[in-house]
């Protein structure tokens, strides 16, 4: 779900199992995924399908499935635990998410990178070079909304461009995020969890590089072969001619700053204070930091000239679509990491068992596939904390004798969270905005097959190169 998307900031005070302390997985069965499924299979073919239909409804669609979540688990297990999950999913997971995102996604939205530059291959690898190395700095959102529209724009008289978005989303909603805690979600709760603020730079380094470059490289090489075959053929006319470029709104990257201090503050500040509801508490740094994103938000639509917005094409549809279609992947996800949490006494015991070799030991590469894969569907920072518990939840040991395994978990859950749509937040969004735009995505399969046709073999090589040798 993502980005500084740290989106799922309150899963620091969640139990490991993501809902309710109710809610036992171990008496869950997979018939429990299956508004899950449903959910995502939806927004894979609805777009297709129905198109018409899924524009006008998609947020009543979600909500159908949600429904079919929480209403039988009521049933079922008393409408005590299902209110405590839901409480608990949507305040102590759901709403941090959604703040940050609408933070970012605001202030980001009033930084404008006016002028155009032509999208030749060697400025549109450069581009995607600068929102990889940014993303660490100042979020994968933050990064994805500040360079998704200079790019396109700057592409918008060529024919083929659905291959920019693409590796846009590789590196810089996903991977370039891999540097810092500030970057992506898991790698912050893996820092709110006790992992040093710079073990992430010094440990996925390597294969932040060799996933990086090898991306930029056949990007480079792809870009050029389909410029070439659009030369001398009719193409689009250009919208926005070349000029210099300018950057306005510098008052919101003070408030990108201040996003940041919030956030960092808030993982400083431990007064001790909760809010007690059904199914959780919130603890009162997480309170005030909402509080302080809510404000900056606002004083950048207050301080931001409207030109400067009207220049970035800014509106509130990707954000409204990613708050509908994320609070129903949220709730149908209870179950799921019910289940997950569970361990080896779950419907899913088999799978988690994978993790453990014969004499105790962690199967690194089984935690590297494992995290990575249900990240992917999942959402990285749930399945990061999962998975984080799972190999003992010690940040002293998991950085010390156990590094190996905490590296592919982290290194896992924020690669393979670009392999979907919705395996990170700023994914959809980016997704959303460059339809918008005018250019044609392909559908929540078409990524995929994408994603795993590019991103999945240098993935193999990270694998073969860290975990087995």
């Amino acid at each position: 779900m993502q980005k500084i998307a740290v989106a799922l900031l309150a899963l620091v005070a969640a139990t490991p199992a993501f809902a309710a302390e109710g809610l036992d997985g171990k008496g869950l069965s997979l018939f429990w995924a299956l508004p899950f499924v449903g959910l995502l299979l939806t927004i894979a073919t609805g777009p297709m399908l129905f198109h018409r239909l899924w524009h006008d409804h998609y947020g009543k669609i979600a909500a159908g499935w949600a429904l079919l979540t929480v209403l039988p688990l009521a049933f079922s297990k008393g409408a005590g635990i299902a209110m405590e999950a839901v409480l608990h999913t949507m305040l102590l997971e759901y709403v941090s998410f959604i703040v940050l995102l609408f933070a970012l996604y605001t202030v980001a939205g009033g930084i404008l990178v006016a002028g155009n530059l032509r999208g030749t291959p060697a400025v549109n690898t450069g581009i995607l070079a600068i929102g990889t190395v940014l993303a660490s700095l100042v979020g994968t959102t933050g990064a994805s909304m500040i360079l998704i529209r200079p790019l396109i724009r700057a592409n918008d008289d060529r024919t083929h461009t659905v291959h920019l978005v693409v590796f846009f989303i590789f590196l810089v909603s996903n991977i370039g995020g891999s540097l810092t805690p500030l970057g992506d979600p898991p790698l912050f709760i893996g820092f709110l969890r006790g992992v040093d603020f710079f073990w992430t730079t010094k440990t996925l380094l390597p294969e932040t590089m060799l996933v990086s470059a090898g991306l930029l490289m056949i990007f480079y090489v792809w870009d050029g072969i389909l410029m070439r075959k659009e030369a001398g053929r009719p193409h689009p006319k250009d919208k926005t001619p070349d000029r210099a470029i300018q950057l306005y709104g510098l008052p919101n990257v003070a408030l990108m700053g201040a996003i940041i201090v919030a956030i960092l503050a808030a993982a400083a500040w431990k007064p001790g204070v909760s809010i007690h509801f059904p199914g959780g508490h919130l603890d009162l740094q997480n309170v005030a930091r909402d509080v302080v994103l809510l404000v900056i938000a606002l004083i950048s639509l207050a301080i931001t000239p409207k030109p400067v917005r009207a220049g970035n094409d800014f509106n509130w549809g990707p954000i409204a679509e990613v708050a509908k279609l994320f609070a129903a992947i949220f709730l149908c996800m209870i179950p799921v990491l019910a289940i997950l949490a569970a361990g080896k006494q779950g419907a899913l015991g088999p799978l988690v068992a994978m993790v453990s070799n014969a004499d105790g030991s962690p199967n690194n590469t089984a935690y590297f596939w494992l995290t990575g894969l249900l990240s992917a569907f999942l959402d990285n920072a749930p399945t990061y904390l999962v998975f984080f518990q799972l190999a003992g939840g010690d940040p002293a040991q998991l950085m010390g004798p156990l590094g190996l395994t905490l590296n592919a978990i982290s290194a896992a859950a924020v690669f393979m969270g670009a392999l979907t749509y919705i395996g990170n937040a700023p994914n959809l969004m980016v997704a959303v905005i460059a339809r918008d735009m005018g250019v044609k995505m392909p559908g929540f399969f078409g990524y995929i097959g994408w994603s795993f046709g590019i991103l999945g073999p240098l993935l193999v090589l990270v694998w073969w190169f860290k975990f087995t040798m």
